[in-house]
């Protein structure tokens, strides 16, 4: 009885709506904190944040499109889970580029400046070439972690709750 009552009180909202919520929601928030810090908190980006501006916004894009479909149908689904794809994409590189903050991984040349094995003239042209914003260097930390940190953790966990509401849905 209580989930005839349930049903009556939110009509056509269950799992896959909430994860094609959660889908559109977590990339915007998520892209919107990276723009607001940069244009509002004056912290400039480098190479590997932008990379994982990316995945968000194709991720919107994508549950964009799967409101545009009933949210059970297959179509609005399968948008939900690319979209999901995306933003564990994008948690993905959050997780290499934390481990290139934290000295874990060596990080790419244009990111970072190692200096190993350099002439004094090669060192100066790489200094001289190098990105404003190093990858290497975390700019900002909130508890401890790192803004490449925060988005590999809630990119990964979000991306995950949705597979999980897109799948549950489908059983119900």
């Amino acid at each position: 009885m209580n989930e005839a009552v349930a049903e009556r009180r939110a009509p056509g909202f269950g799992p896959v709506s909430a994860a094609r919520l959660v889908a559109l929601l977590l990339p915007l928030a998520l892209l919107g904190g990276a723009l607001g810090s940069q244009y509002l908190g004056g912290l400039h980006p480098c190479e590997m944040c932008m990379w994982q501006r990316w995945p968000h916004a194709v991720a919107i894009v994508l549950a964009l499109l799967a409101f545009t479909s009933p949210a059970e149908s297959t179509r609005s689904r399968a948008l939900v889970l690319l979209a999901a794809l995306a933003i564990a994409v994008s948690g993905c590189i959050g997780v290499y580029h934390a481990g290139v903050e934290a000295k874990i991984f060596e990080g790419f040349t244009q990111c970072t400046a190692t200096g190993k094995g350099l002439s004094p003239s090669e060192l100066l042209q790489e200094i001289s070439h190098a990105p404003l914003v190093r990858c290497d260097e975390v700019q900002f930390r909130f508890l401890g972690i790192s803004m490449a940190g925060w988005n590999a953790i809630l990119s990964l966990a979000g991306a995950t709750l949705i597979v999980i509401l897109a799948l549950r849905g489908k059983r119900a």
